[in-house]
């Protein structure tokens, strides 16, 4: 993360602030599943096969769309080259809509989509093949906030540690907005996602373009 650039860094915290108001949203309408967080799904499915199959298959099912949507961004973000990062979360925008949308059909399917938005998000920011900032989970984040505390203590980087604890904290701040706005306006709150991903993708292309000149 630190061989990004300011403005880079900029979106991922944007981006992170984003996955954990959806993850928060849908962990309360799922009642205590996730849609970003696939460490904690992974749980619950075993959980589930342990005892309870159809929490299992929940689990299964957004589990599967999330690395569905790590493809298809994938794909797309091979496919615009530089135009990358606006091209991913313009996806991400497009199936939190559909998600928003399928909200009249079936909850469970609309948080498939929304699951698979995730997914598509953490391929936003890659090098060499390899994701190079986590949007969706803060485990790896932690880690590498406790240690560059520990090199600024040994003498190291005195503020390499920020950049790590901004981008947890855009995912805790987003949590909270999320869970303040569900039980006001349920799925339909998804449809800020989609502007706040929207916004994210103008910005991206914003500094490709910026680049460019």
């Amino acid at each position: 993360m630190l061989r990004h650039r300011k403005r880079d860094i900029a979106i991922a915290i944007g981006a992170s602030a984003l996955a954990g108001y959806v993850d928060a949203i849908g962990f309360l309408s799922l009642g205590g599943f996730f849609v970003s967080f696939m460490s904690g799904n992974s749980t619950r499915l075993a959980v589930g096969i342990a005892g309870l199959p159809p929490e299992a298959l929940i689990a299964a099912r957004l589990i599967g769309c999330f690395v569905l949507g790590v493809v298809a961004g994938t794909l797309l973000g091979a496919a615009a080259r530089r135009m990358r990062r606006p091209a991913v979360l313009a996806l991400v925008a497009g199936l939190l809509a559909a998600a928003a949308l399928l909200d009249t059909v079936d909850l469970h399917v609309a948080m498939m989509a929304v699951a698979a938005a995730m997914g598509a998000e953490n391929t936003t920011f890659e090098r060499d093949g390899e994701v190079s900032i986590g949007l969706t989970y803060m485990t790896g984040t932690l880690v590498k906030l406790g240690q560059r505390l520990a090199g600024a203590i040994m003498g190291g980087p005195r503020i390499a540690w920020l950049p790590y604890l901004l981008l947890w904290m855009g995912l805790v701040t987003g949590a909270v907005i999320g869970a303040s706005v569900w039980p006001v306006l349920a799925l339909a709150s998804l449809w800020a996602g989609v502007i706040g991903a929207l916004l994210l993708a103008g910005a991206a292309w914003l500094v490709v373009r910026s680049e460019a000149r």
